[in-house]
């Protein structure tokens, strides 16, 4: 009896020893995935950030070439109108308001506005010279500025070509101080107690931050030398700060001119609960041996006592998971999901069980969600990704990301295993930098890029009347009452400039006192012509800024598009016609059509 026992004992301990040695591979394998899901969310993430933010250093590059186009620069050493002109620009520019200069190709200054300037020998110029023998814009790495009060700012410079003959001639250069750029301000909107959102150059200097104090400084070592040995692509970097382990996804230089971006973060805000349960479940699994050791007389109580213990533990976990996972069977419907998705959705618990999932995807995304779900159930152990919209109880939308993998032929789960995430607030991001791409920060009114874009649809369709509205006397205020009343008055001018017009009609600003309306579907002058008449009534009268009366005009140029138009000519074609009635001493002008010519980039015109 005492070997049978004895037998049974030693049988009962190996049997929990096995368990527990494949209760701790399954541990740490789903640790594993969920590992590697986490990185590769992040390392996405991470790609689209440094995606939108080269964007915007492109856009900044653009607005360059578009000033560099449109001023007929006389190239000389001290040239005065050229200096005239960059001081103008600079001072309009939201982009590049610490200065401007023009350099010969090889880097001689030849003209320059008046803030102090980096030496043009300095080795940050490098990378943007690179890139402008290659025919693209250029884009210096970090440079420091010393002013005569002892203070020094970081900049960047921007440079584009200034052709003349189809030969580059000379070089137009923007500088933007990093610290009050677009750039930093979005950077500084990710600011968070948990990470660091850094966007530095190929030298590790870092140029915009969620934290202002870092600009300037240089990265870890770690994050520049994953920079060099992975100029291609994210990569995860781990090292030791102060005794404290930090992980960083670095993107590479995917941004112009060898400018990379990257998140830092300890391990342990990283890695989260998923560890920290792990671990919990493994030490469980311990538990679970040494009670087997004590005996035969307890070992089925403690069995079970424990099993019910680490499955409250495994439901915990899926009860207070951010993300949903779910078994669907082959019809679409729920056979199991987790507690926290009936919590993230504000569904009773228990409630989606038998349900059709595609009941709760956004209707205008309801059939590519089949049309994935029937491709996945075609494909054995298929893996699918994608982005849709999910309605919770109340049918409020929100952005989830889905990860699914065909599982049918697994006896185990017979089914597809959906896991989805919430990325509303990475897609508002998204949006949002969109949004900012295409509209004036001022005004909030559709920029230029916007405008020639809805012009040119407008003309694939129909007829567009093309109003160029300039402000007159709107100088003299900016003079006199400084730049905050001028942008104050901006914005109100704008705000009766929208009442004026139509619903389907576009208002933009695209200069600094120079406003764009489109009126779709117009071919008779007469409409074009009480457009005007509106507009300039709008603007005539008084504006109260800043506890000033204000009183100023508009000059309205007016031209009458076909189909047949070119936009950017029809643009042209309006802005002669303001200029039109600037010479005649303002008031209204509808420009008389003129023979087509191939278009060209910008405008050009002469400066007072």
């Amino acid at each position: 009896m005492r070997l049978r026992n004895w037998i049974a004992v030693v049988v009962s301990v190996l049997l929990l020893v096995a368990v527990g040695i494949v209760g701790v591979l399954v541990n740490r394998s789903a640790l594993r995935a969920a590992d590697t899901v986490h990185r590769a969310d992040t390392q996405a993430l991470a790609v689209n950030n440094a995606t939108l933010a080269g964007q915007l250093q492109l856009l900044s590059a653009k607005d360059l070439a578009a000033f560099a186009a449109a001023y007929p620069f006389n190239l000389g050493a001290g040239q005065a109108g050229d200096r005239a002109a960059l001081d103008e620009y600079v001072r309009k520019s939201s982009l590049f308001s610490y200065g401007a200069a023009i350099m010969t190709p090889t880097g001689t200054l030849l003209n320059a506005t008046e803030n102090p300037l980096p030496d043009p020998s300095d080795a940050a110029y490098t990378a943007m010279r690179a890139m402008l023998a290659e025919g693209d814009p250029g884009f210096s790495s970090v440079m420091r500025v010393e002013h005569a009060d002892g203070t020094s700012v970081a900049v960047q410079a921007v440079a584009v070509p200034i052709a003349v003959g189809g030969a580059t001639a000379a070089v137009l250069v923007g500088f933007s101080e990093l610290a009050k750029t677009t750039l930093q301000a979005y950077t500084a909107k990710l600011k968070s107690t948990a990470h660091v959102t850094l966007i530095m150059d190929s030298a590790g200097v870092i140029g915009y931050s969620s934290d202002a104090s870092l600009i300037g400084t240089t990265a870890a070592p770690a994050i520049v030398a994953s920079i060099t040995a992975h100029p291609d692509g994210p990569t995860f970097v781990e090292y030791d700060a102060g005794g404290e382990q930090i992980a960083s996804v670095v993107t590479g230089d995917m941004m112009p001119g060898g400018w990379s971006y990257a998140r830092t973060q300890s391990m342990a805000s990283f890695d989260g609960a998923v560890h920290s349960r792990s671990q919990t479940i493994n030490v469980a699994l311990l538990a679970m041996l040494l009670i087997g050791a004590v005996g035969i007389s307890i070992l089925g109580y403690r069995t079970q006592v424990q099993r019910r213990r680490a499955d409250e533990k495994f439901q915990a976990l899926f009860q207070h998971a951010p993300d949903m996972v779910a078994v669907l069977d082959a019809g679409g419907r729920v056979a199991f999901s987790s507690p926290s998705a009936a919590s993230v959705l504000r569904l009773p618990v228990g409630s989606m069980q038998g349900t059709s999932v595609f009941e709760l995807v956004h209707p205008e995304d309801r059939p590519a969600m089949m049309a994935a779900f029937d491709e996945l159930l075609s494909e054995r152990a298929g893996v699918l990704r994608l982005q849709t919209r999910v309605l919770n109880a109340t049918g409020v939308p929100a952005w989830f990301e889905f990860t699914a993998s065909n599982q049918m032929h697994n006896p185990a789960l017979t089914g597809i295993v959906i896991n989805a995430r919430d990325i509303s607030e990475s897609r508002a991001f998204q949006e949002r930098l969109a949004h900012e791409a295409q509209h004036d920060p001022l005004t909030g009114l559709p920029n230029r890029r916007r405008l020639q874009d809805a012009l040119g649809t407008s003309l694939r369709r129909d007829s567009v009347a093309v109003l160029f509205v300039d402000l007159d006397g709107f100088k003299p205020v900016n003079d006199a009452y400084g730049h905050e009343a001028g942008d104050e008055l901006l914005r109100q001018v704008a705000e009766r400039l929208s009442a004026c017009i139509r619903q389907e009609d576009v208002l933009a600003r695209v200069g600094g006192d120079e406003f764009v309306v489109l009126m779709p579907g117009i071919i008779a002058g007469s409409d074009a012509e009480a457009m005007s008449a509106r507009v300039r009534s709008a603007v005539q009268r008084p504006f109260l800024v800043l506890g000033h009366d204000v009183t100023i005009g508009a000059s309205v140029g007016v031209h009458l598009a076909d189909p047949s138009d070119d936009p950017d000519q029809a643009l042209r074609a309006a802005d002669h016609a303001m200029y039109a009635v600037k010479r005649r001493g303002g008031g209204h002008y509808t420009a008389t059509p003129e023979p087509r010519e191939p278009a060209r980039a910008g405008r050009h015109r002469a400066t007072d």
